[in-house]
């Protein structure tokens, strides 16, 4: 397990690895979290998506968990959750979409990754949530979504957040984003974090502000703020489409991947 950032105003927690302390946000406490110290796959709380080139924006890469040799799109390796994208021996561009508790979730609290993104025109990473699908009230973009963070390649090291409802959306142009510059977001580890209450959505890039809105500003009503159920994450790597594939595509930087060191959750204690 590779040195942690610690954010101002966390208390440390005592971690289910042993004597590793876990650094909380004052007022919460550990529910949940993957370090990726045991592999190489995925523990059982994961999900993979399994979808073809052109599924969803547009995007270039099949998700899945294998390429046609076997070969793991993504892996449990040197303590981190590597998501690999590349071009099998088929010719296809495989890259992996991983859900964390996607038939369970969790309504408001804290949300963490540290993560590596990998450098290269066409690359899209992504770390967002979208709503369990038993709870999720209307098809997207009126069920909501959040963006804790997203970066393509062709901006090398500027990362944005948003979030989107059925006012507030990329189609109309609406959606509430925001963008910052740091330094080595391709080739350097970053902590992305969402703090979500009922009021309000706070995402933070190594503990500096990034996105923040509320319900006060944008409305009471369930298409403007949707987030009153429970929502998972999502980690995944795209390649190409409407975003990241929009200044085109070098497929000479493959093979790519983007390393996370742990994903953790925490709630309000009580």
């Amino acid at each position: 397990m590779k040195k942690l950032f610690l954010l101002i105003g966390f208390a440390a927690v005592l971690g289910a690895c042993g004597n590793e302390k876990i650094q909380a946000p004052d007022g919460y406490a550990l529910v949940w979290h993957d370090e990726f110290d045991q592999g190489p796959e995925l523990g059982p709380d994961w999900t993979y998506e399994v979808k073809d080139d052109h599924w969803v924006n547009h995007e270039l890469q099949n998700y899945r968990e294998r390429e046609a040799d076997g070969k793991r799109v993504a892996e449990v390796r040197d303590g981190e959750l590597q998501i690999h994208c590349f071009k099998g021996s088929d010719g296809e561009i495989y890259s992996a979409r991983v859900y964390a508790r996607k038939d369970v979730g969790w309504e408001y609290g804290w949300f963490e990754a540290r993560i590596c993104l990998p450098a290269g025109k066409g690359t899209w990473p992504a770390f967002w949530m979208m709503p369990v699908p038993s709870v999720q009230q209307g098809r997207w973009p009126r069920c909501g979504e959040i963006d804790i963070m997203e970066e393509v390649g062709y901006v090398p090291d500027e990362v944005s957040s948003s979030i989107h409802t059925q006012t507030y959306n990329h189609v109309r142009g609406t959606q509430k984003t925001h963008r910052m510059t740091i330094d080595k977001a391709e080739g350097g580890y970053h902590v992305y974090a969402l703090e979500w209450t009922p009021e309000r959505i706070t995402t933070y890039v190594d503990g500096v502000v990034q996105l923040d809105v509320t319900k006060a500003d944008l409305g009471e009503g369930h298409d403007e703020w949707p987030f009153h159920y429970a929502f998972y994450p999502i980690l995944n790597l795209a390649w190409g489409g409407d975003w990241g594939g929009s200044q085109g595509v070098d497929e000479s930087v493959l093979p790519i991947t983007m390393s996370v060191d742990y994903v953790r959750v925490f709630q309000k204690a009580e």
